[in-house]
């Protein structure tokens, strides 16, 4: 793909270091940090990244035509006018929809017992002038008749909330500036909790705001003072009390405060402890709580809201069965978990404790609660999908166990099923552990080394990648290319210990994990070296950064996407918005001369070598709040100056959006459209050489 008629930008390297715990670093790169961040203003550092991006759309240009093909498939699969399943929500039944070419849904509602569709959010008048837009979250009243709402028109994830009267559409006086990612109304519908982004990014107040009040007058009913917690904010499902969660990677602490009276004190339900986390629900005034204190895979415990502290067990921790979350509706309560990595659903009786698990079709699938507002249900909304099933919604009758389909995700381009094959299979790693790696191909795809393999990773805060559809991979697969998902520690697919086997001193798992899940493809016929693709985002950049560091031979193409590979400066810098609380994930260098040399050790931006490099396309967000536009920009200007080949190299800043790209369905696709192209012009074909 290289365009050797255009030269790649070359930034310059200015002469900087800093010296901690006796170790001195150099750091070249760091002038391409703005100092006025989040403001970013320098015309040097702007002038580099349209260089990188006018260096990107020169050398993409040939393929243009190729991008405006795969864009074209990857639009043939979208419904134009596609539409949710409505769900009851007391008197009434809510659902969004599509029109025909339309980038975003407008919300609707009408009365469950019938009457005409009202608008509730037009997303697509809210984005009208924007060239980004996200509605950032929204909340109708009690009473039915406001509705709180969020938006975000530069990708910073600093949202201004508003309050719209539902009957006339108009905007109430109400405006509350940096929201985030938390509302709660009060049963009488005139106030609500809410968190907000301090000057760093980070929400540590829980904030009463009345409405008909300037936000400079809100009262503030909680602050967390410890630098690496946050707060959070939720809702038991009987809908009696808020609960705002004040915690890090590592542990937390939960309080409640009754609906009815946001004036009352908070109810604290147990002190943070070290390393233990927990979560709760309510029903008819008894807490049944989620924690880990046990054991790593999570036990139940119920107490009352009076004693909060008294904890007493109903299920105990186990090893194969981990935890992932529990609902107590009012007639039964659920529990979401994973059997040997496996999702499963499990319903359990209040009077005796008798227990059944939901029956999905598939072996391999990924399963969950949907939305269900209602605490008394007869029925539970379900989503469901596989490597090869497109996502499906369901309704479980609890009556009779039927799964009534309510929804199949429909491809009008046309979809068979019978044409992939999909496996679960266990690569081993070098240190003997069995590492789960869910893949699909097409049936006639050959394992004799000649195909094309894709690898994806994630690998952090135990966030698993659930084997699920995509549509966008069908590009892919249909062009030769088998897809595989790496399940690595660091995530949390085989239990909470996975997630740990892959944090803080154990970090360098996760990394070894991968490549080696790589090798094991490759030896079982998948591919040959050179002939893999691999890609991920954020901590997943990191992880592509590593393996590019460690095993560069591997990998014929590289997707890395808002790449955390700064790591050591971002943990370093705890003005940054996300580091104090981070430290629990990847250790604090600051104090910690161990974390310092560890980190050091993998970080991908400080250990880019003089070697060759598969070829890479890298992409950055200005307005990126999580991981900061200069981390992929140093780590590329570093590539250039060092690496010993001339294989295509490419940086992409998005100038006006953040940490998750390009805003609007279509929009989005010329993104995934350009890495795919990207992978299939740089690894060749079954009948060409590597190169």
């Amino acid at each position: 793909m290289t365009n050797k008629s255009v030269t790649p930008p070359l930034a310059r390297r200015v002469p900087h270091s800093f010296t901690r715990h006796g170790i001195t670093v150099e750091d070249p790169y760091a002038w391409l940090r703005d100092p006025g961040y989040p403001d970013v203003k320098d015309a040097e550092i702007l002038s580099y990244l349209n260089a990188e991006n006018a260096y990107f759309e020169a050398t993409m240009a040939p393929h243009r035509a190729l991008v405006d093909t795969i864009v074209s498939e990857m639009k043939g699969r979208i419904k134009d006018d596609d539409s949710s399943v409505p769900q009851r929500d007391g008197d009434w039944l809510y659902w969004n929809a599509f029109d025909a070419g339309g980038e975003y849904p407008k919300w609707y509602r009408r009365k469950f017992a019938g009457g005409a569709d009202e608008v509730i959010i037009d997303e697509p008048a809210l984005a009208a002038g924007h060239d980004y837009f996200r509605l950032g979250g929204h909340a109708v009243s009690p009473d039915g008749r406001l509705l709180a709402y969020a938006v975000d028109t530069n990708g910073s994830e600093r949202f201004v909330l508003k309050v719209r009267e539902i009957a006339t559409g108009i905007d109430l006086p109400d405006v509350i500036e940096n929201w985030r990612y938390g509302l709660i109304w009060a049963a009488d519908s005139r106030s609500f909790l809410y968190t907000d982004a301090d000057e760093n990014w980070r929400s540590k107040a829980v904030w009463h705001h009345r409405l008909g009040d300037q936000q400079s007058a809100d009262r503030e009913i909680y602050r967390e003072h410890d630098p690496q917690f946050t707060v959070s904010l939720g809702r038991t499902q009987s809908r009696r009390f808020a609960t705002f969660s004040s915690g890090d990677h590592a542990s937390n602490e939960i309080r409640l405060i009754p609906l009815a009276d946001f004036s009352a004190d908070p109810i604290l339900v147990s002190p943070r402890v070290p390393k233990r986390l927990y979560d709760l629900d309510e029903r008819e005034g008894t807490l049944y709580i989620r924690t880990n204190d046990t054991h790593l895979n999570f036990r139940v415990v119920t107490a009352p809201v009076s004693a909060p502290s008294q904890w007493t067990e109903i299920i105990a921790g186990s090893d194969r069965h981990y935890i992932l979350g529990l609902t107590t509706f009012r007639n039964l309560m659920v529990i979401e978990e994973r059997i040997d990595g496996l999702s499963q659903i499990r319903l359990r009786d209040y009077a005796d404790g008798a227990e059944r698990y939901i029956a999905f079709p598939e072996a391999s699938f990924v399963a969950g609660l949907a939305g269900n507002r209602e605490y008394e249900v007869d029925r539970l909304r379900l989503t469901y999908q596989s490597m090869v099933t497109p996502n499906t919604v369901y309704d479980y009758h609890l009556g009779d166990g039927r799964l009534e389909t309510l929804k199949v995700r429909e491809i009008p381009s046309g979809y068979d099923a019978s044409q992939y094959v999909t496996e679960r299979l266990m690569a081993p790693a070098r240190d003997g552990v069995m590492v789960p790696v869910s893949i699909v191909y097409r049936r006639d795809f050959v394992k004799d080394g000649k195909g094309r393999l894709h690898v994806y990773g994630y690998g952090a805060y135990g966030h698993a990648v659930p084997p699920g559809f995509s549509t966008n991979r069908l590009s892919l697969l249909d062009r030769g290319f088998a897809c595989a998902i790496a399940h690595i520690r660091g995530g949390d697919d085989l239990g909470f210990g996975w997630y740990l086997d892959g944090k803080l001193d154990k970090r360098t798992n996760t990394f070894n994990d991968f490549v080696d899940v790589t090798r094991y493809l490759i030896a079982q016929g998948f591919a040959a070296p050179g002939r893999v693709t691999a890609a991920g985002g954020s901590a997943g950049g990191e992880l592509m950064g590593a393996i590019v560091n460690q095993a560069p031979e591997l990998y014929g193409a590289i997707g890395a996407h808002v790449p955390f590979v700064d790591v050591l400066n971002t943990m370093l810098d705890e003005t940054l918005p996300l580091t104090p609380g981070e430290w629990s994930e990847w250790g604090n260098p600051i104090t910690d001369k161990a974390a310092f040399e560890y980190i050091l050790s993998y970080s991908p931006y400080d250990n880019v070598s003089a070697q060759d490099y598969p070829a890479m396309l890298v992409t950055a967000g200005l307005n990126d709040p999580r991981v900061t536009y200069w981390e992929p920009a140093k780590w590329v200007a570093k590539l250039r100056a060092t690496k010993t080949d001339d294989r295509t190299l490419l940086l992409k800043t998005n100038m006006g959006a953040g940490h998750g790209g390009k805003s609007g369905r279509y929009t989005a696709l010329e993104e995934a459209a350009e890495e795919t192209v990207f992978f299939l012009t740089q690894v060749s074909n079954r009948d060409a050489p590597v190169a």
